[in-house]
């Protein structure tokens, strides 16, 4: 981070165009945070008293990961907040060694009860402007382990964007979302929980959003048991 910097220091207009590339990522990230956060209904209510769990607040994500450096956050409205109905998020732009951005959200729910479970973000898209242009499930190596992603191309006139996201939580990694909602229901019968969470990856080229997603990765189980 530290040559990248002082690569940049040297080059003024390089500068200029980091700063505007983190400028930019950070102006759409809060509409693009409430679109990939859209909750929807599914039934996981009266199946008796939540299990509670342990775990870190969302507040306290580690802001270097790896080479990458949080350029700052990206905090949501309470009205937002609210329609979501998430209990614990955290939304904020990194920036790697050669100022490549990415934006994180991880949205997390203590219980989906009483309230919306988390829905496909690819819903939500079409009606802020922004086109699903490819979409895959797809699959990443990370420390020896396999992340089961989804993966969306995303354009908005000539802006282009790469949405890696997927559901986590209840000790289990899910990119399918039917099969994140069947789950919800066996685990919320037979662990008494229904905790969970949508972790979403924003970045404008696809080598950077698979490389910042196998640094995120490995951070997650602490704060989404």
């Amino acid at each position: 981070m530290a040559k990248g910097c002082a690569r940049a220091a040297r080059d003024p207009g390089r500068q200029r165009t980091i700063n505007h590339g983190v400028a930019v990522m950070m102006g759409r990230a809060v509409l693009l945070s409430v679109l990939i956060a859209c909750a929807g209904v599914v039934g996981a209510r009266g199946l008796g008293t939540e299990q509670p769990v342990s775990r870190s607040s969302l507040t306290t994500f580690p802001r270097t990961l790896g080479s990458w450096t949080a350029a700052g956050d990206v905090p949501l409205e309470d009205e937002i907040v609210r329609v979501l109905g998430v209990d614990d998020y955290v939304s904020r732009t990194y920036v790697d060694a050669s100022g490549e951005p990415a934006n994180l959200y991880v949205g997390y729910y203590a219980s989906q009860r009483q309230g919306d479970t988390i829905h496909s973000p690819q819903n939500c898209l079409p009606g802020a402007g922004w086109q699903p242009v490819e979409s895959a499930r797809t699959s990443l190596a990370v420390e020896g382990a396999t992340l089961p992603v989804n993966r969306y191309v995303i354009e908005k006139g000539p802006e282009r964007q790469v949405v890696l996201y997927w559901y986590q939580g209840r000790g289990r990694v899910v990119a399918n979302e039917y099969a994140n909602k069947l789950w919800l229901m066996v685990d919320a019968a037979r662990l008494r929980r229904t905790n969970g969470s949508l972790v979403r990856i924003i970045a404008p080229r696809e080598s950077a959003a698979v490389d910042f997603a196998r640094v995120v990765y490995p951070r997650l189980p602490e704060y989404l048991p």
